[in-house]
């Protein structure tokens, strides 16, 4: 007979916001729940995030005037995605999205509002909700205050290296070796994987996401796909594996995210030659393969009214401060904060104008250039594009339960958030919409929390 060091209800995998919805989720369903963080401390990538999650039909955008529907949002997703591997992922997503931003908002007590002054990629209405700061981590410490109050353990420093399951296949747990070696066996009636993606695994990377194998990775150093491993030991299904989140404009070296308002607002990118290459409307994730293209860094190019509305962000108005963000009263002075050609860059942005006044089409197709044209006094940044994380793995149901290929479930396990198959598309990262990340982090580990409740209260 197998001896346990702890037995639980619920047992929740990584501490990211996918695991402490589910483990808040399960414990107000009546279940005993607890948290295993393979770091020394909880976040992930929720924390380097801009804690934006898309709701459709909250309280929030009624107030607002607002008029947004799940099927609005579900069309919006697929549009931007494309067809994908796991459409009824999208609809449940859509369907489930303003309960959860409610939930965040009245049982996690999450400070976020609706985000007004910006729609971001792939919506077509105001619907992200953030907190002020637009921070992941005020999200992160508002989901554990949560879980305190719930008296959830959370035991950080404790990696899972093993799924436990029987001869059944059925999962009834986990392992954790200690630094030392020593493993510790925890028994679980459910078991929920939360673990993130594999961007910081470079082999799976090269597996699944050949074409962003060499760019730089700049997402948390714990998303090293145990998920898939795992899974497919348990013979579970895998989906959507090839879709990543990009990031095209990443602050050097700063490396913090220049936030995407300067763009969506109006501001263009230019590379080390001072013109542009692309429609920056596509989107920071989308635009990624260009910037990759390009040259090893881009420069961001706005002006002081653009400025004004990216300074309601907390992590831009840092990166101002630490020189991340220059100013120039004239093209030449903005050229030579980084050594460009001011001639070569005077004519970029002079064309560009013309488009955004309507004088001529836009070389590069890009039909809403915001506030532009672009007046002085100009401000330039320099960046490069990055991996932040991916958007594959496991196949799940409606209620967050691993599949496999034919469709029945692995026992006892459940998945979201990175660990999960995403909604982003099939590969690249053109499909990815903002927020669906947190999206498929918070809506499907509350989705799994409930799920695995439902299962243990009906004695499955």
């Amino acid at each position: 007979m197998t001896n346990y060091d702890l037995e639980t209800d619920v047992l929740v995998v990584g501490g990211g916001a996918c695991g402490f919805a589910a483990a808040i989720a399960a414990r107000d369903e009546g279940c005993e729940t607890a948290i295993l963080e393979k770091l020394a401390r909880v976040g992930g990538n929720s924390a380097l995030s801009t804690a934006s999650v898309p709701g459709a039909g909250t309280r929030f955008q009624r107030a607002a005037g607002i008029e947004d529907s799940p099927d609005r949002m579900f069309g919006d997703l697929m549009a931007q995605s494309g067809p994908h591997d796991c459409p009824e992922l999208t609809r449940v997503l859509a369907d489930t999205s303003a309960s959860l931003v409610e939930w965040l908002a009245d049982r996690v007590e999450a400070r976020i509002g609706l985000i007004t002054e910006y729609r971001h990629v792939g919506h077509s209405v105001p619907r992200l909700h953030a907190p002020r700061s637009r921070r992941g981590q005020d999200l992160v410490d508002d989901l554990v205050a949560a879980a305190n109050r719930r008296q959830i353990p959370i035991a950080e420093g404790n990696p899972v290296s093993r799924l436990l399951a029987d001869d059944h296949c059925a999962v009834i747990g986990a392992a954790v070796k200690d630094a030392g070696g020593k493993e510790s066996l925890l028994r679980a009636r459910k078991v929920v994987l939360a673990t993130n993606g594999f961007a910081a695994n470079r082999d799976l990377v090269r597996e699944f996401c050949p074409e962003v194998a060499k760019a730089e990775y700049f997402g948390a150093l714990g998303s090293t796909g145990e998920a898939i491993l795992w899974g497919r030991a348990l013979g579970a299904d895998i989906a959507n594996a090839g879709a990543y989140q990009g990031y095209a404009a990443i602050a050097y070296p700063q490396g913090s995210l220049l936030s995407w308002t300067t763009m969506e607002k109006g501001g263009i990118l230019v590379g080390a030659d001072g013109r542009r290459f692309g429609d920056e409307s596509i989107g920071y994730s989308g635009y990624t393969r260009s910037v990759m293209a390009q040259g090893e860094f881009a420069f961001a190019v706005f002006d002081e009214r653009i400025r004004r509305v990216a300074d309601q962000e907390e992590e831009f108005r840092e990166l101002v401060e630490h020189r991340g963000v220059k100013q120039g009263g004239t093209i030449k002075e903005l050229a030579a904060a980084f050594g460009l050609d001011a001639g070569v860059l005077g004519e970029t942005i002079e064309a560009y104008n013309r488009a955004a006044r309507g004088e001529t089409r836009d070389g590069f197709g890009r039909r809403n250039c915001g506030l532009a044209p672009l007046v002085a006094p100009y401000f330039i940044a320099r960046v490069k594009p990055g991996l932040f994380h991916t958007q594959g793995g496991l196949r799940v149901d409606s209620g967050a339960r691993v599949l496999r290929p034919d469709g029945t479930p692995v026992r006892n396990l459940f998945a979201g958030g990175g660990a999960a198959a995403g909604v982003s598309g099939r590969t690249g990262c053109a499909g990815y919409s903002s927020g669906n990340g947190l999206l498929a982090a918070l809506g499907l580990g509350r989705l799994a929390g409930i799920s695995s409740a439902q299962e243990i209260r009906d004695g499955r």
